[in-house]
């Protein structure tokens, strides 16, 4: 009979921690990750990671709904934000082999202007980043590439 009622209660166990599994679903974790967007400056900070270092977490989360990007080159780009976080979200893990500068160029209570510089070895990218609160989070709206 003991055997019975532990052979019941550890059924019991393993469908309930099945159903918690599944109520999450695949990929519940990765949208755990919120990160801390609350001020420009850590705003930008992970945009610099996301861009440089391979940092996946909170792809999703950095960029505003409007968010586009320009590259100004022989033939021009535009990629949107669906097109930028696919991309990043491809790049994790992988570490830019570049030294990265930023310069604050006009900042205000709900917007802010950054010059990103990444020198590689035979060139320099500068990306010119656009932030704006947007409710208690900041998120980048534009970013505009430009190589020499």
């Amino acid at each position: 009979m003991k055997t019975l009622v532990k052979t019941f209660a550890a059924a019991a166990l393993i469908a309930g921690s099945t159903f918690t599994m599944a109520a999450e679903g695949p990929g519940a974790k990765e949208t755990k990750a919120n990160i801390n967007l609350s001020t420009a400056d850590f705003a930008l900070e992970h945009y610099v990671a996301v861009t440089t270092e391979g940092e996946s977490a909170g792809v999703e989360q950095l960029f505003a709904a409007d968010f586009n990007q320009k590259i100004q080159a022989t033939n021009a780009q535009s990629n949107s934000r669906s097109e930028v976080v696919k991309s990043l979200k491809k790049q994790k893990g992988e570490k830019l082999n570049c030294t990265v500068s930023t310069d604050i160029i006009e900042q205000s209570a709900d917007y802010m202007v950054a010059k990103v510089t990444l020198k590689f070895e035979d060139f320099t990218k500068t990306d010119l980043v656009t932030l704006e609160r947007v409710g208690n989070d900041w998120k980048v709206s534009k970013s505009i590439n430009s190589y020499k």
